[in-house]
C-alpha cells in the first residue's frame, strides 16, 4: 500500500517540470532560451525581409524599450518577435520590428496567432495611441498578411521600408477596447 507520504512525494518528483502549454504562446527570451531563439533561421528568399534573430536579440540588449518574444507552440520554441515601446520617442506608439516563424512551424497559423496575441497584449496598454509594423515594399506576402490584422499602409520611412499602423480614432473604435 502507498502511504500519503510516498505519494506526495511522487506527485512532487513527477510533476516539477511545467506541463508545456498547447497551442501558440509567446514567452520571454531569457538566458535559458536566447541561443535556440538566435538560432532559428531563415531559408534564403525569406531571409531577405528581416534581420536575424542574432542581431535582433543584440538590439535589444542595447535598447530598453525594445521587448524580444519567443513564439512557442504546443510546447516549442516556433519563433520570435520584437517590438517597441514609446518608438522614435512618441508615448504610446509601440513599434513590432521583427517576426519570424521557423520553417518548420509555418503555414500551420503560428505567425497570426503569435501577432494576435501581442496585438491583444498592446491594445490593452491604457497609453496606447498606435501600433506600427514596418517591411520592404517588395514583400507582398507580409503586405497581405499585415493588412488583414488591420494594418494600414500610411508611407516609406526614410530607409524606403514600407510603414503600415494602427491607429484607434477614439477608444471603442474597430478593434480597440
Amino acid at each position: 500500500m502507498t502511504t500519503l507520504t510516498q505519494m506526495t512525494h511522487m506527485t512532487e518528483t513527477t510533476h516539477t517540470a511545467p506541463m508545456p502549454q498547447l497551442g501558440t504562446t509567446l514567452e520571454f527570451v531569457t538566458r535559458k532560451n536566447f541561443e535556440a531563439v538566435m538560432n532559428i533561421e531563415l531559408p534564403p528568399h525569406q531571409a531577405q525581409f528581416v534581420a536575424s534573430n542574432a542581431f535582433s536579440l543584440a538590439q535589444a540588449s542595447f535598447y530598453p524599450n525594445l521587448r524580444p518574444r519567443a513564439i512557442h507552440h504546443d510546447g516549442q520554441l516556433a519563433g520570435f518577435l520584437l517590438y517597441g515601446i514609446n518608438t522614435n520617442d512618441e508615448p504610446g506608439c509601440y513599434g513590432i520590428f521583427r517576426l519570424m516563424v521557423d520553417p518548420k512551424f509555418q503555414s500551420r497559423g503560428v505567425g497570426r496567432r503569435a501577432m494576435e496575441l501581442l496585438l491583444q497584449e498592446l491594445r490593452a496598454q491604457p497609453d496606447l495611441r498606435r501600433i506600427t509594423i514596418c517591411y520592404m515594399p517588395g514583400n507582398e506576402v507580409g503586405k497581405r498578411f499585415y493588412a488583414s490584422l488591420g494594418f494600414v499602409e500610411v508611407g516609406l520611412d526614410d530607409e524606403g521600408e514600407m510603414i503600415a499602423e494602427i491607429r484607434p480614432a477614439v477608444r471603442g473604435s474597430r478593434g480597440f477596447p
